[in-house]
């Protein structure tokens, strides 16, 4: 027999019985008065299920979101070959505190997902109950109410009472409006609820009350329990706790002597041996009286449906006893569901709601928080708003309450596309995406850039500045409201609507998310939010960054926490956004913001300036976010490369999917401005490239929007300058850009193919050198848009541009194709500084380039490992690609037998000056049998 509990709850159900969780061996009764036992612990059926949750849940955080339950917290120092005591002592404490911080959540708030839940009550949110209720955590204000255009912004009218209707010991503001009742109508009885998604629901039609109950309680009660508990539930509780205490209440405490007898230890009562009372002769008491009272009362057939209620010792307490019940009877109860169908049928619909009651706060009203704090009165945008739009002049901006009507909603119509074996990302940002000088909008993306991504070959689109941002020209990174899509691109529903379309197009959609600062906005945005309390951010030097003035968040607190992980999910969730890019992780992890000289030791990563809070926080983002989907992509973008980005969370790694290997961004510019042409060095593009952390981890890119819009130049305003699409004719072109665009072609081939990736990006253009840079409107240009676009226009003719985009388009085809991302690592071939070439194999893919500013080679012999036949398959010369075509007729190279850079087998290559090509190993030569061949297969 098992431990139970027993609790009175008057007029919803009868004797309920509990069983413990894993962590509790017993429910104990306490002796009392006359060597009775009264109930010590109580708990309801809810209370059961959520323990047995929260215990599993506790075991599957012990092992994170990874694949190895084994957990070692040092794990990434053998794999990674690091050796110190200070690091593995800081990997030990910090999984120490991530492992407190799950089991805070397990026991506070179930699991990770459900503590990642609180979008769904916080903020604003229509209630089935006729109602508006609000929730706002500000612990550091006094008063709390509702200013809008719904009460003529009087924050005398709606405000927080005490208690429940009111704020918690935690600062949660609960605010509740009721909907206006019509004149005429008459008031609904308490607890009736309605569906505002249907005309007419179940509690619209005729129901008979009375036979629903009866329906609700046989379906639910087995025969005894029904005709007993449903009447005289009460009563059998409180003969039990009468026989068990006793009628006086009076309790006794008891002590138990080395016979087993109880005997009273209160100096009130009589120590005489006549009121000793033998354990087992009390439990027959107890035993007898409630068998009899329960076959003596009228309507119940005996109770043979009722759990044999005993009393046994054991052995471990002197003061207590256990109740217990039969573990058959306690089984079965505990599988039962309560009947809570039943509610559905009292629903009612839209059209009642809407005959009956006038919306308290209508779709679309504008409204701030008012809180009242020491410092004094101020309002705030609410800081779970999923909305928000500025005053007509752009200074005021307030929440607006998002709930059309269903007509009004957007229905998904296509599922999330698998996660791709390799991820091809174009990076868009929505307001700049046109070519019109105005701000796009989400639907113009929809129709003018979803398509060409498709068509250019692209997987996923990465799409930057989608959080709410009070300045335009901060591209998107002074985010201040992280729930609410920026509404100078448009509304949620249509926002919906791109994400949906770029689904049906098999396009993968990932934000750039920003959760490492925010806006220092106090009106628009989060900070001094509740007053000086300032409770998102850290108080000081530390909750400001040391660069961009932007305020840093508590990582540490329990409540910014719970904000930040139910952001991620918000976006999951109602977005349906398929992964994150996180911005400057670097700013997170230091308390110098990656604004410090490293000293390339590994105590970089651990001492005092490592925030370690921000480490766990990220931890417990990437656990989520890969519970929520196995498909789910996320990528650290951290400059100061913290060890374990990538690796199981377990082993003492973040658990990111991938990092961002900057170098490559970083070399190109750097040559093209430093170095002449016929200076570049083979060797240190080589090694740039293939000399990175965690290969097939690492999103590389030859550039991304920081060239062209935080001030610096595109690799095209850098190779090309002023090129234009008059210079269509290669005969008009002169030789700066001829080298131009064949360096353009070749830089993002081999950055592509030789870094050891498993995902590519650009910035949208920029594959199709994008003339100029990228400039938002602010005081500085006359807040103009003349450089806020894209020049999709340039790619209607034959021109340089469109001979650009039409090579992108070709490589990306060869990615898809070949599988180049994800081919064994690339093995150098042949690398000379003098020559100016570079060849390399990538599982059965040969690559080769000559960088010369001046030679050409007709036969360039390198080493290979396999004999064969290797077929041409792109050649960045091609007229179509605005080459010069000298290698046209060329498709197919043979092998010769002989020895060269230590390779068994000869190439013999034709190399034009700034060309490179891709040929496949397409036949293998068996060099034993006279050139007996076979097929290499297509799908390697």
């Amino acid at each position: 027999m098992a431990a139970t509990t027993t609790t009175l709850v008057p007029n919803c159900c009868a004797l309920r019985v509990v069983q413990p969780t894993t962590s509790i061996d017993s429910q104990k009764i306490s002796h009392v008065g006359n060597n009775r036992a009264v109930i010590a612990r109580t708990m309801d059926m809810g209370s059961r299920r959520s323990s047995s949750s929260s215990s599993s849940t506790s075991s599957k955080f012990a092992d994170g979101n990874n694949n190895s339950n084994k957990v070692n917290p040092v794990g990434i120092l053998k794999e990674k070959s690091l050796a110190t005591k200070q690091f593995a002592q800081f990997l030990r404490e910090r999984y120490k505190a991530l492992k407190d911080m799950k089991e805070r959540i397990a026991e506070q708030d179930e699991d990770l997902v459900e503590f990642a839940n609180a979008y769904m009550s916080m903020g604003m949110k229509r209630q089935p109950e006729h109602m508006v209720e609000f929730y706002e955590w500000a612990p550091g204000a006094r008063f709390c109410s509702l200013v809008g255009d719904f009460n003529n912004w009087v924050h005398s009218r709606d405000y927080g009472g005490e208690g429940y209707l009111g704020r918690d010991d935690l600062g949660y503001w609960r605010l509740v409006i009721q909907d206006k009742l019509r004149e005429g109508e008459v008031k609904d009885d308490l607890g009736q609820e309605y569906n505002y998604d249907v005309d007419y629901d179940r509690g619209d039609e005729d129901i008979d009350v009375g036979k629903l109950m009866d329906d609700m309680d046989n379906e639910y009660w087995e025969p005894g329990e029904d005709e007993f508990l449903s009447d005289q539930k009460l009563e059998l509780l409180e003969e039990l706790f009468r026989v068990t205490v006793g009628s006086d209440f009076h309790p006794v405490k008891m002590e138990k002597d080395s016979a087993g007898n109880y005997r009273p230890v209160d100096s009130n009562s009589s120590n005489n041996e006549d009121e000793k009372l033998n354990l087992d002769k009390f439990k027959t008491e107890v035993d007898s009286h409630m068998e009899n009272w329960l076959a003596s009362r009228a309507g119940s057939r005996t109770g043979s449906n009722l759990p044999p209620i005993t009393v046994v010792d054991d052995g471990t307490d002197p003061k207590t006893l256990t109740l217990v019940d039969d573990p058959v009877w306690r089984k079965r109860v505990d599988a039962k569901e309560m009947p809570m169908a039943y509610w559905e049928a009292f629903v009612k619909g839209r059209k009642a709601w809407a005959k009956k009651y006038e919306a308290c706060i209508p779709h679309g009203s504008h409204f701030r928080v008012y809180l009242h704090t020491p410092e004094g009165p101020l309002q705030r945008v609410p800081a779970w708003a999923t909305y928000v739009l500025p005053d007509p002049e752009g200074n005021l901006w307030s929440a607006v309450f998002w709930d059309p009507p269903v007509q009004e909603r957007y229905v998904w119509q296509s599922e999330r596309p698998a996660k791709p074996r390799a991820l091809r990302i174009y990076e868009c940002h929505i307001g700049i995406s046109g070519q019109q000088t105005h701000i796009t909008s989400f639907n113009e993306f929809t129709r003018q850039v979803l398509p060409r991504v498709k068509k250019a070959g692209y997987n996923v689109i990465q799409l930057m500045g989608i959080q709410e941002h009070a300045d335009y020209s901060s591209v998107g990174y002074k985010v201040t409201n992280m729930f609410a899509v920026s509404s100078r691109f448009g509304t949620p529903e249509e926002f919906k609507h791109l994400v949906d379309t770029a689904h049906g197009m098999g396009l993968m959609v990932m934000l750039d998310i920003v959760q490492s600062h925010a806006a220092p906005n106090e009106g628009s945005g989060l900070a001094s939010f509740d007053g000086a309390n300032d409770c998102y951010f850290y108080s000081g030097k530390r909750g400001h960054h040391k660069r961009w003035g932007t305020r840093m968040f508590k990582y540490g607190e329990y409540e910014v926490i719970r904000y930040l992980l139910s952001n991620l999910k918000w976006w999951v969730e109602e977005y349906r956004i398929d992964g994150f890019h996180f911005h400057s992780v670097m700013s997170m992890l230091y308390t110098h913001n990656g604004f410090a000289p490293f000293t390339n030791s590994l105590d970089d990563y651990c001492n005092q300036y490592v925030d370690k809070e921000a480490l766990v926080y990220l931890c417990l983002a990437n656990d989520l976010l890969h519970q929520l989907s196995p498909d789910m992509i996320t990528i650290a973008e951290d400059a100061s490369l913290y060890p374990g980005l990538c690796e199981p969370i377990n082993q003492g790694g973040l658990g990111f999917d991938y990092y961002v290997n900057l170098k490559p961004s970083q070399m190109w510019p750097w040559l093209i401005d430093n170095v002449p042409l016929e200076d570049w060095s083979m060797t240190e593009i080589t090694e740039t490239l293939m000399n990175i952390e965690d290969p097939g981890k690492a999103l590389v890119y030859a550039e991304n929007h920081n060239q062209s819009v935080v001030g610096g130049k595109s690799l095209a305003e850098a190779l090309l300058g002023s090129i234009t699409n008059d210079t269509k004719a290669v005969s008009t072109r002169t030789l700066w850009t001829l080298q131009g665009m064949s360096l353009h072609k070749m830089i993002r081939l081999i950055t592509l193919s030789l870094g050891g990736s498993t995902a590519y990006l650009t910035f949208m253009g920029n594959e199709f050198g994008h003339p100029g840079g990228v400039e938002f409107p602010r005081s500085s240009n006359n807040h103009s848009f003349s450089h806020a676009i894209r020049r999709w226009d340039l790619l209607e003719d034959t021109g340089p541009h469109s001979q650009l985009a039409t090579f992108d388009q070709r490589l990306m085809e060869l990615e898809e194709t070949q599988r180049v991302l994800t081919q064994r690592p690339a093995r150098l071939c042949h690398v000379d500084n003098s020559t100016k070439v570079i060849v390399y194999t990538r599982g059965p893919l040969l690559f080769a380039f000559n960088f010369h500013v001046s030679k050409s080679y007709d036969i360039y012999k390198v080493g290979v490992q396999i004999a064969g036949e290797y077929e041409l398959l792109l050649n960045t010369d091609q007229l179509k690609f605005g080459g010069l075509g000298q290698l046209e007729k060329t498709t197919i190279l043979r092998t010769s037998e002989s020895l060269v850079d230590e390779l068994p087998n000869t190439l013999a290559i034709p190399l034009p000056q700034q060309t490179a090509q891709v040929y496949q190993l397409a036949r293998i030569w068996d060099t034993k049998k006279s050139r007996v061949s076979r097929t290499v297969k297509k799908s390697l």
